[in-house]
């Protein structure tokens, strides 16, 4: 009896071990569906993320993109802005060619039998009235003035040389051609106000013809600019 009671407790106690080894094989293999699952769902989220991020960078691009182009603009603006001044000033200085309305004034000096007891350089065209009559222009709103070709600029001479008249250390002699360009309606106005230099000589008996003209050209200054002493002055040099 006591010979089977072993022999029983020896098979159940076999028995028993083989279930134990089996769960613990079964517990500890690896759970595929399970797993594969998880993967699956943070492999999902990652994409998402990586999606969001793509998506923002792309508008962080964009943005970026407009600003460089808004910048761009400003510089070519700013560029265009400053050789207009740079242009503008080159014409009020003299320097530039232009064209455009403005009036033709042509003197000649009397033309009559000269008297014994008379002086003839009483009768002439002077410098005096050459420089009053630009002087009359550019009160009128002249932008460029010309005499017989030579541009006036801020360092222009017209001054008395003999019986002839230097401009731009130019010799010239009548009929003096003086042409400026601005509002022909205004320009014209001026130079025939009563009792203005027109009138007093057409009295003299010099001959003054005024034409309003729609387009000429003035030439530039075709001299040398020199600055000996001056120089650009900023605030606080």
């Amino acid at each position: 009896m006591r010979g089977k009671r072993h022999a029983s407790i020896a098979v159940v106690a076999l028995i028993l071990g083989v279930l134990l080894a089996l769960q613990f094989r079964v517990s500890s293999e690896p759970q595929p569906a399970v797993a594969s699952g998880e993967r699956a769902r943070e492999l999902t989220n990652d994409l998402s993320e990586l999606r969001k991020e793509k998506n923002n960078l792309a508008l962080d691009v964009a943005d970026l993109e407009e600003r460089v182009m808004t910048a761009r603009q400003g510089i070519a603006q700013a560029e265009g802005a400053i050789i207009n001044e740079i242009e503008k000033h080159r014409v009020l200085a003299g320097l530039t060619a232009v064209a455009g309305p403005g009036v033709e004034i042509i003197l000649q000096n009397v033309q009559r039998a000269e008297q014994p007891t008379e002086d003839v350089a009483l009768f002439a065209i002077r410098d005096e009235e050459l420089v009053r009559l630009v002087n009359e222009l550019r009160g009128a709103g002249a932008e460029a003035i010309a005499v017989n070709g030579q541009r006036l600029m801020g360092t222009s001479e017209i001054r008395l040389a003999g019986p002839f008249v230097n401009v731009n250390l130019t010799r010239i002699s009548p009929p003096y051609q003086v042409q400026a360009v601005g509002d022909p309606v205004v320009l014209h106005s001026m130079l025939e106000l009563p009792g203005g230099l027109v009138e007093t000589l057409r009295d003299w008996g010099i001959d003054v013809q005024i034409e309003v003209l729609e387009e000429l050209i003035i030439p530039a200054y075709q001299g040398t600019v020199r600055l000996e002493y001056a120089r650009p002055y900023k605030e606080g040099d």
